[in-house]
This record gives structure tokens, C-alpha cells and sequence, in this order.
């Protein structure tokens, strides 16, 4: 009988991110992997760990803690790191705020998300990276499907999305000057139904922010919020507080990650629900709706 050499486009894909991270290693002196405790940062340090297997991850992780995340994200990040025996790192927001270089903005909506980058970059810098890994993939969002799978940034961290170098084939040219650094996304063309359907077919273990459960929640511009102590309500969304089954398809800082009414509740019912949905990802990221170019400036700046 003929051996059937048939390969799925799960493990077409994932033979690419493990030849990326693979060539990071390789091209680079000091990587990490930016690990957010999201769903696409978990796959890829969990095909981090396939790609160098048996030995330990070749570089550390590096969390950007705006101080504003949901406890479950913070509880599955020490027990995942602690699991996968991997050394992490942590760029503190609050730590950038009491220092002075950025500053907290206030009222209902204000929201440490931007503020993300200053810390990001002073991680990078501090740990002296000279790649950061990262889970972004192109069908996210419009800026992100511009990135390349190594993107160039320059001393200051700065994206130029109209001066990238071309990827032919699978030749990535990770050359840079002194100070530059790359962002590298081994992800890049996995869409977020991969995403899913590989979680299931590996049996990798998420948050369960990711699977529906009750949750205090209120409703703000059209995006169900869960009530945290973080965020200041108005009054009428103070009135209208009340008990939602939701839950989270991306996870990020509370204070703008939106819910979605959901009664997923294994990773099948998600599979389905992701199939028939009628909204992006990301419709529920109030930082995406800042501007109709919210996510491109934040990176030109040296956003994820």
C-alpha cells in the first residue's frame, strides 16, 4: 500500500512558522518572543517549543503589562511560563507612568493601550533585542497585512510601512544597522479560523476569557464591556450594569477589549461561531475605533 504523503494546510502552515522561528534563531543574536497571554501568542510559543525541541526556547518571553489586564490573562501567563519553563520578562506600563515618560490619560475613556509602546520599546532597549516575535497575522487588520514576516524597524522602533524589503520565496533579509530591530511574525498568514481549528487539533490549553461565561457587563458604543476597576462608568452605564454570557475573542488591556454575546463553550461551538460570524476579530477593540487609522499610527510609532 502507498504511503500517503498528504499534507494539511494546519501543518503546511505550522512547518512555516517552525522555519521562521527557526531562522530567527539563526539570524539573530538576541530574540524574544512578545507573549500578551492572547490565543496567538500562546500557538506561537507553543510551536517555539515544537521548533526547538528538546531543547529549552533559545530566547525569553516579554509581556508589555499595561497593569489593566484581566486577572484570568495574568493568572494563565504565570502558570503557562511556568509550565513551558521559559524565562520571562515584563515591561511594566504603571513603572513608565510613575517614571514620568508617559502619561496616564483620564476620565471614562481613557485607556493604557497606547501607552503600551513607550514600555515596549523600553523593553526592547533594556534587554538589548534585536528581534521581537510577535502573534500579529495579516487577516487581523488592514495595517497588519502590510507587515511583513520580518519588518524592519529602525533605531527609534519606527515602522515604515512604505519602505519594506521584499520577501522572495521564503528569503528573509534580517540585515540591520546598530540600534535597528526587526518584528518578526511567524503567524502572518494564519487566519484566525487556523488559529482555532489548530488550538483543537494540538489540544493546546487558552484562558477561559476564551469560552463563554457569565460576567458583569455593560454596553458602550455598541461594544458589551465587562466591568472592571479599571474603567470609570458613566452614569447610564452605571444603571445598566447587568449579567452577561459572553465571551472574549481577542484578549488585551480591559479597558478597551470588548465581549461578544456568546454561548461557545468547547473549542467546536467556537470553531462554529468563528465560521458564521458576521463581524471581525477586532470589532470589539475600542482602540481599533479611535481613527480610521488607529492601528497603522500606533505602529509607525512602535506599536505591536
Amino acid at each position: 500500500m502507498a504511503k500517503d504523503y498528504t499534507i494539511t494546510h494546519l501543518k503546511q502552515l505550522e512547518s512555516e512558522a517552525i522555519y521562521i522561528l527557526r531562522e530567527t534563531a539563526a539570524q539573530f543574536e538576541k530574540p524574544v518572543l512578545l507573549f500578551s497571554g492572547g490565543k496567538d501568542s500562546i500557538v506561537m510559543a507553543y510551536l517555539a517549543k515544537k521548533a526547538f525541541w528538546p531543547a529549552k526556547l533559545p530566547f525569553p518571553l516579554l509581556h508589555v503589562d499595561t497593569g489593566h489586564n484581566f486577572p484570568e490573562t495574568m493568572d494563565f501567563r504565570d502558570k503557562f511560563v511556568e509550565e513551558i519553563g521559559a524565562e520571562l520578562h515584563v515591561a511594566s506600563v504603571q513603572k513608565a507612568i510613575d517614571e514620568g515618560k508617559v502619561v496616564e490619560e483620564t476620565g471614562p475613556y481613557a485607556s493604557r493601550n497606547g501607552l503600551q509602546t513607550v514600555a515596549l520599546l523600553e523593553g526592547l532597549e533594556e534587554g538589548q533585542y534585536d528581534a521581537a516575535l510577535g502573534g500579529g497575522r495579516r487577516d487581523e487588520e488592514k495595517a497588519r497585512a502590510k507587515e511583513r514576516f520580518f519588518s524592519h524597524r529602525d533605531a527609534f522602533g519606527q515602522w515604515d510601512p512604505k519602505n519594506q524589503r521584499p520577501e522572495l520565496w521564503n528569503i528573509f533579509n534580517g540585515r540591520k544597522q546598530h540600534g535597528e530591530h526587526f518584528r518578526v511574525f511567524p503567524l502572518s498568514n494564519w487566519t484566525e479560523m487556523d488559529i482555532w481549528q489548530y488550538i483543537k487539533l494540538e489540544n493546546i490549553e487558552l484562558p477561559n476569557l476564551y469560552f463563554s461565561h457569565e460576567r458583569e457587563c455593560f454596553v458602550r458604543n455598541g461594544v458589551v464591556m465587562g466591568v472592571t476597576d479599571f474603567m470609570e462608568l458613566l452614569p447610564e452605564e452605571k444603571a445598566n450594569v447587568k449579567k452577561m454570557t459572553v465571551r472574549f475573542r481577542t484578549i488585551g488591556d480591559a479597558t478597551c477589549t470588548g465581549a461578544a454575546l456568546s454561548t461557545a463553550a468547547t473549542l467546536d461551538d467556537i470553531i462554529d461561531e468563528v465560521a458564521a460570524a458576521r463581524q471581525t476579530e477586532r470589532g470589539t477593540r475600542a482602540d481599533d475605533k479611535r481613527s480610521e487609522t488607529a492601528m497603522e499610527d500606533r505602529k509607525k510609532e512602535g506599536y505591536f
